[in-house]
């Protein structure tokens, strides 16, 4: 295996026995660091001084990124224009904080023998909503429910 040395020198290649040696001497770790390499590489340091930098690296990526969440907007294919303006509101909103938003028709009884009238108000929803978001999913019945899945324009 190839060997590299607390200062980041190349120390050659030598045999395991011999690197485990050579890193007691310096009171340190051998690390392998290439496993896969032809020949392997390790070196020689402080394994936990490179413990803890590692998860404060992993702390500090998980803090910085960005979870998205779907929130979801139900309709029904009597809806009133004053009420569709309502959750048009609400999911401008979710979409400006940089969510996905899950947009259903509900239908009960009769209602699913005229499905266009659903397909309709779902299109209208998603017309008022085209400056902020992009079909992700396209309308599609599932049992009782007509669902599309918008994602956010603006990355956040």
């Amino acid at each position: 295996m190839l060997v590299i040395g607390p200062n980041g020198e190349s120390l050659g290649k030598m045999n395991r026995f011999a690197a485990l040696k050579k890193a007691e001497e310096y009171d340190l770790d051998l690390l392998c660091v290439a496993p896969n390499a032809n020949p392997p590489v390790c070196k020689i340091i402080n394994y936990g001084k490179y413990r803890f930098e590692a998860q404060k690296k992993a702390k500090e990526a998980k803090k910085n990124q960005k979870i998205i969440e779907i929130k979801e907007i139900q309709l029904t294919p009597q809806i009133g224009e004053h009420d569709i303006q309502t959750k048009v509101k609400a999911a401008i909103r979710f979409l400006q904080d940089g969510n996905k938003i899950k947009v259903g028709v509900r239908f009960r009884g009769r209602q699913l023998t005229h499905v266009e009238v659903g397909e309709d108000v779902l299109n209208k929803f998603i017309d008022y909503v085209k400056d902020y978001s992009v079909i992700e999913k396209a309308p599609s019945l599932d049992g009782k429910w007509l669902t599309c899945t918008l994602a956010s324009k603006i990355k956040k």
